[in-house]
């Protein structure tokens, strides 16, 4: 039985059974038939279909004017929120989810639930641990790196005066991979967790005012003595005692979709790989478990999580330390913006709830390497502007306006240029305008992926000072954007969910490879 109040007023328990499902609806029958609903001339027959339509496929519009369709869809909303308030839902749910009493034993709390505001940045827990987290996050793949436009150490040094001594952010993401790319002269791997380290030290910035999220290299990398030797390089790195949040930057397994390209179909002949399967095949999650364990109780790390991993994975590594009595992962990070739903569609945000695995969730790019910026929309980037404007295309290339203009990376980062994104990127700035957001496009990228109820943190990298201060204005904004709005990006998303995923340029002769490679579909 699943146990709804409303308000201390209005109770209803579903029950299934072999006969289907049963409604009892003891007190929300007086609503259905009140004043509003005879004033709108709304059969008691009408309102039933309406109430059980989730189940029976009943399709109201059919039956219903769209102002009475609306009415009586407004007055059953305690139904369909019962189902809408975590992964689905389109306000964060923050009065639902302070009140949730999780079930995971051991947990501090539930994962997402608001602890405190600092400048007006919401702080929020992470998983089931007692580490909290600023609803932005500084992402530092690309500072101080051998990348065009990247920030060097003075401006990276501003970044983080401003946005942690000043503005309430408290969480920095990073990898012992980072910078990328890092080109073996000007920009090593590691030099993103030295840059850390060394403003924290110059700065005297209390170890407690900062949560450090840091990666130790995925795949076959991924084993008991790299664990533990690797976080030992990142301690060094970063001159602490010990890091909050150590993540496996991509599985220690073969998954369809860690990271690149389009894959999504899990492929057994690429599980097949000698690589994975080789000596021994990858590490077990018991290992993994354990090694992680080892860390926490030695007291150089707090918790651990996942990257670029999927529903299976964090569930795998939950249960497993479940059985095991070690700590479980705290975090799951990956992709997730407008255009990129599929963490809320694929199990994980079922996964991650607070009534199941309780696990909090880092998204990282938010605006989709840029495209979500706008600067794309008047002139294409210059990969696909080649055949449109030659000339154009070469200019961009050798001053480029970001990413999508690099040879490199635009023709790695192809999928947010599809023809499916790019139609819902236009569709999305429209209702940037017609909503009047002063930020555009990218101010409800942004607020959008905040008010996701799945998302505890969002990672966000920038390149300028401008940028960082208008993603602090963004998420300290204490309005949500309303709930009008939020159901017409719905109404764009239901036309492609997978607009990252779509291609309709995939060719005949490609056999099973997409634009990079990766096996696809």
């Amino acid at each position: 039985s699943i146990h709804n109040n409303n308000n201390n007023n209005n109770k209803m328990i579903m029950r299934w059974n072999s006969a289907g499902i049963v409604l009892l609806l003891p007190a929300i029958v007086l609503a259905f038939t009140g004043p509003s609903s005879r004033g709108a001339g709304i059969r008691k027959h009408d309102l039933r279909t309406t109430a059980l339509s989730p189940f029976i496929h009943q399709r109201p519009s059919l039956t219903l004017g769209v102002m009475d369709r609306r009415s009586s869809m407004q007055q059953i909303g305690m139904i369909s929120n019962m189902f809408n308030f975590f992964g689905g839902g389109d306000d964060g749910g923050d009065s639902i989810m302070n009140n949730i009493k999780t079930t995971v034993p051991g947990a501090k709390g539930p994962t997402n639930q608001v602890v405190r505001k600092v400048n007006g940045m919401k702080h929020r827990r992470l998983g089931g641990s007692d580490i909290v987290v600023s609803e932005l996050g500084l992402g530092t793949q690309r500072w101080i790196s051998a990348d065009l436009n990247a920030p060097n150490e003075q401006e990276s040094f501003r970044f983080l005066d401003r946005a942690i001594l000043e503005n309430g952010v408290n969480l920095l993401d990073t990898a012992e991979q980072y910078p990328i790319p890092s080109d073996g002269r000007s920009a090593n791997e590691g030099d993103s967790e030295l840059l850390i380290g060394k403003w924290m030290k110059e700065r005297k910035v209390s170890r407690e005012q900062v949560v450090i999220s840091t990666k130790i290299t995925g795949g076959r990398n991924v084993n008991p003595k790299n664990i533990i030797e690797d976080c030992e390089g990142s301690l060094k790195r970063l001159q602490t005692d010990y890091i909050d949040v150590y993540q496996l930057h991509w599985p220690q397994r073969y998954s369809p979709q860690s990271n690149w390209g389009q894959s999504l179909a899990y492929n057994i002949e690429n599980d097949s790989n000698p690589y994975w399967r080789g000596m021994g095949g990858p590490t077990s999650f018991e290992d993994l478990c354990k090694s992680m364990e080892k860390l926490v109780k030695q007291g150089k790390i707090r918790s651990w999580g996942l990257c670029n991993d999927n529903a299976y994975g964090l569930t795998a590594c939950t249960r497993t330390a479940k059985a095991l009595g070690t700590t479980p992962p705290c975090t799951l990070q990956g992709d997730f913006s407008i255009l990129d739903r599929k963490s809320e569609e694929n199990g994980v945000a079922e996964a991650a709830s607070p009534y199941n695995e309780n696990v909090g969730f880092m998204a990282y790019n938010a605006l989709a390497g840029g495209m979500l910026t706008g600067k794309y929309m008047d002139i294409p980037a210059a990969i696909d502007d080649i055949g449109f404007d030659r000339a154009r295309a070469a200019e961009n290339i050798q001053k480029p306006r970001g990413r999508m203009d690099e040879r490199g990376w635009g023709i790695t980062l192809y999928r947010y240029r599809t023809a499916a994104a790019q139609q819902a990127i236009r569709e999305y700035d429209e209702l940037a305008t017609k909503f009047k957001i002063p930020g555009g496009l990218t101010e409800l990228s942004l607020r959008w992926c905040r008010q996701r109820s799945l998302i505890t943190t969002t990672l966000v990298g920038h390149t300028n000072m401008k940028q960082l201060e208008d993603s602090v204005k963004y998420f300290t904004i204490a309005e949500p954007l309303p709930d009008e709005l939020m159901w017409e990006i719905d109404r764009v998303h239901m036309k492609n969910r997978l607009p990252l995923f779509s291609s309709d340029r995939v060719q005949r002769d490609w056999y099973g490879q997409g634009e990079i490679g990766e096996t696809i579909p």
